[in-house]
């Protein structure tokens, strides 16, 4: 049976989270928004930021992409990536409905075709904002909420954060690419 995700429960230091969402915060934020241009406000309400000119952090996951990747889905994956520092916040009802993370209306050479989120903040300082999957079977691992720990799934599995209604939840996303689905 295939699997639906690969899990690296706390891979990355409780200081390291720390630091990392201290650094970051200082890029400006934006809205969070979908690949519609139509989308509906309560959709995904997060804010997020832009990493770029990381080369640690995107060799760093990388590794963890390829690491996943052979162990599970032997997908055609480049070392090419979208990075995103997002926040979700009970202060405006932070949330991201279900999705998934292909733009299949895209005209590019490249899809999306692993997505990796890292999870920052210690799942202790808030409420809600879980990580879910809508087509998988059997229990959802609530140690997907540890600090430090990764997830690596197919970019097209339906996924959504459900509200955070107490704390802010801080998380590492990004998307690698291969070559169109085919």
């Amino acid at each position: 049976m295939r699997q639906n995700w690969q899990m690296f429960e706390t891979a990355i230091s409780t200081e390291t989270c720390n630091s990392m969402v201290e650094s970051l915060c200082v890029i400006e934020p934006q809205d969070g928004k979908i690949f519609s241009t139509n989308q509906d406000s309560d959709f995904r309400k997060s804010k997020i930021r832009w990493v770029h000119n990381q080369p640690a952090i995107k060799q760093f996951l990388y590794e963890k992409i390829c690491e996943a990747n052979r162990n599970a889905f032997n997908f055609d994956v480049e070392n090419y990536c979208q990075i995103q520092f997002t926040e979700y916040s009970s202060e405006y009802g932070g949330c991201y409905s279900w999705h998934h993370d292909v733009d299949w209306n895209d005209n590019k050479a490249f899809d999306r075709k692993l997505s990796i989120v890292v999870q920052l903040t210690d799942h202790k300082s808030y409420e809600g904002g879980n990580l879910e999957f809508d087509e998988v079977q059997g229990p959802q691992p609530l140690r997907l909420r540890k600090q430090g720990t990764i997830i690596v799934f197919p970019s097209y599995l339906r996924h959504r954060v459900t509200p955070v209604t107490s704390g802010i939840r801080h998380s590492l996303v990004a998307w690698f690419e291969g070559p169109r689905w085919r």
